[in-house]
């Protein structure tokens, strides 16, 4: 008889499902289990490599994506196992996850469903593990924030439980189906999955049923997987938001009384969360509206005090207060148009022209509405002024807080925990990846005995025991695993250990061709260079990039070429820093640029920029015949230039220049 059957609803995520895949064959030696996988249309290849890797599994291969709960029925209707196992690709497990659930089970005949402790890559508690029903109040309390504002409350955290113990094993209302177990019977007393819910919700509303009918459900902390939250749903077009608080609603409505006042509370609350949601994403952009509309307002002001004489003495009362906010709202709207406010990015160059345009039309209104023809001087000097204001704080942001960047050229600080022969091919994958920049600080070996030794130019730092004093000595960002030389009782203990140092750990994939990891999956083989979207061959980049370098170029040839080139007459060897000037000119002709690649143009036929007087291969300390890794900076640098990135590699590189003059 079979034990347990393990069933996984997957939807493009191949790369998470394989290590799923892997820990699973750890975790289930001893026992008799059988592996039931739903696929839901993916057209990422999951079919095909289940097919030709994995015969042994039960596959049932959807023509469409029918949703979380239908496969899940699907799967359900062919189990045999005296229990049954729901679980997320985006997970792993440890050694001995199943082997303690089943033995919880066999202990505790009250238990109809139980989920273990669901960590995040972090190693922190993933909330949804323990939940408490959304009935009207609660589901108030989450969609308007209070359950997280009050967390250990039990009046306001009833739906996430946060004011429970994360360390003790007790019953709950519901248990995430991230990873959920029931008994057999369980199934066949109350059936599958409700198909009104497409995503999320379905989970709860099978715990409420289960407990109708008599089963407790009950959260167990002594063994944990790991879950990379919403991997699916970020390769859909689903708005999974939306889903969530659809899913809560329509659970309100099958299970409690809901009157018009109940549901158009709940509806209220969900709109505004939803404007939470929006205004995050975007609060960039809505604080330069903001800022900018406060400082325009400003300026009229200011404009209107220097301007006013005898002969002006300033706008008429029945235009205030509108005078000072109508324009400002004007220039708002173009700006907008203009593209100046962005989710990600402060555009210094789109502000200016979209400033341009605006007191262009300003102007014109002027002279074409003699009702609103007051003053075209103090239309110029509020330019004037809003010019520099508006620069001003967003170059400051820029430089100083480093805010509203395009682009983080920060390489990533990285630990491989590996054996020698694995560490080794990792750090040549990683070296030769163009789409991230990795920094390998070291390696975390696996024996005391190799500490100290080298493998290639990568120095054994410690091991598993000491890993948490090297990720704050070395600075460390992230951490990488290989599955093939570590068990997954061991990378949970590290995971764990490291809980709040902010460090993101990725697995390296069985044939070490893939990292998967919280945020992303990052391909380690050769990559199509010409599909990638590179900002030096964008007009605008080009375009911009060429004015700078023909603006500073310009004011450099005048005010410091000059003594330059008469000071290296007078000395027979040449500075770092004086053959960075004598290149200007071959920048002013357009023959190269301040910032690019050292030695060609191109790779293969990839344009990555004019050939620059300085680049990541300068301010890198990289080996003159390194060749791979300044091919890898060159396309870095080609895929995310921008002016800033520019402006930071100069500084960089005068730094360099005056810290170790020849």
């Amino acid at each position: 008889m079979i034990d347990l059957s393990i069933i996984i609803i997957n939807y493009n995520v191949k790369e998470f499902l394989l290590n799923l895949l892997d820990s699973l064959r750890k975790a289930v030696k001893n026992i008799s289990t059988e592996i039931i996988i739903v696929d839901n249309a993916s057209d990422d290849g999951s079919v095909e490599i289940l097919r030709e890797k994995f015969s042994n599994i039960k596959l049932i291969a959807n023509k469409k994506n029918v949703g979380f709960g239908s496969a899940n029925n699907q799967a359900l209707q062919i189990a045999k196992g005296k229990y049954f196992l729901l679980i997320n690709p985006d997970a792993i497990v440890r050694e001995d996850t199943l082997i303690k659930m089943l033995e919880f089970f066999d202990k505790t005949p009250q238990v109809g469903i139980a989920g273990c402790k669901v960590l995040n890559p972090d190693g922190s508690l993933q909330l949804a593990c323990r939940r408490g029903f959304p009935g009207p109040w609660t589901s108030f309390t989450k969609v308007m924030g209070l359950s997280k504002l009050f967390p250990k409350s039990r009046l306001f955290a009833r739906y996430n439980l946060t004011f429970l113990d994360e360390n003790q094993t007790y019953e709950v209302d519901a248990i995430s189906g991230a990873f959920m177990m029931m008994r057999k019977e369980v199934y066949e007393k109350i059936g599958g999955f409700d198909q009104q819910f497409f995503m999320y919700g379905e989970d709860l509303d099978l715990c409420y049923r289960a407990q109708k009918s008599g089963y407790k459900v009950y959260y167990v902390h002594y063994t944990e997987i790991i879950h990379y939250k919403g991997e699916s749903t970020k390769r859909s077009s689903l708005d999974e938001t939306k889903i969530f608080y659809d899913a809560m609603h329509l659970f309100v409505r099958k299970h409690f009384s809901s009157s018009f006042i109940v549901e158009s509370i709940l509806q209220i609350a969900i709109l505004f969360r939803k404007l939470i949601a929006f205004a995050n994403v975007y609060k960039l952009a809505f604080l330069s509206i903001i800022v900018d509309f406060f400082t325009f307002s400003i300026s009229v002001l200011l404009a209107v005090d220097i301007y006013s004489n005898e002969h002006w003495k300033g706008f008429p009362d029945y235009a205030k207060p509108w005078v000072y906010f109508i324009p400002a709202f004007i220039q708002i709207l173009i700006s907008s148009i203009g593209g100046s406010y962005s989710k990600k990015s402060f555009s210094i160059l789109r502000t200016i022209s979209s400033l341009l345009f605006g007191m262009i039309f300003l102007s014109a209104l002027t002279y074409f509405f003699k009702q609103v023809a007051f003053s075209r001087a103090v239309v110029l000097i509020t330019y004037a002024i809003v010019l520099v204001f508006f620069l001003f704080w967003r170059i400051a942001l820029k430089v100083i807080f480093r805010i509203g960047l395009e682009t983080n050229t920060k390489k990533s600080r990285t630990l491989i925990v590996a054996s020698e022969s694995k560490a080794e091919e990792l750090a040549s994958k990683l070296k030769s990846t163009f789409t991230k920049l990795y920094q390998v600080v070291g390696i975390i070996g696996l024996t005391r005995k190799s500490i100290g030794e080298k493998i290639g130019s990568y120095k054994i730092l410690g091991t598993v025991d000491n890993i948490k004093k090297i990720i704050a000595d070395e600075k460390v960002d992230k951490i990488i695993f290989s599955s093939d030389d570590l068990s997954f009782n061991q990378m949970f203990s590290v995971v764990a250990e490291c809980q709040g140092l902010n460090v993101e750990f990725l697995v390296a994939g069985k044939e070490l061709d893939y990292l998967v990891g919280k945020s992303s999956i990052t391909m380690l083989d050769d990559i199509p260079l010409l599909k990638v979207q590179y900002n030096i061959s964008s007009y605008f980049h080009r375009a911009s990039k060429q004015i700078m370098d023909i603006i500073l170029s310009s004011l450099i040839l005048f005010l410091v070429y000059p003594f330059i080139y008469l000071f290296q007459k007078l000395r027979s060897k040449k500075s770092k820093f004086t053959q960075l000037i004598l290149g200007i000119p071959s920048v002013f002709i357009g023959k190269k640029s301040f910032v690019g690649p050292r030695d060609s143009s191109y790779h293969g036929d990839l344009y990555v920029g004019k050939t620059g007087l300085t680049g990541f291969w300068f301010v890198e300390n990289l080996l003159e015949n390194d060749i791979e890794e300044i091919k890898k900076l060159d396309i870095f640098y080609a895929k995310n230039q921008n002016i800033w990135l520019d402006l930071e590699i100069l500084g960089k590189t005068l730094s360099k220049m005056f810290f170790s003059v020849e």
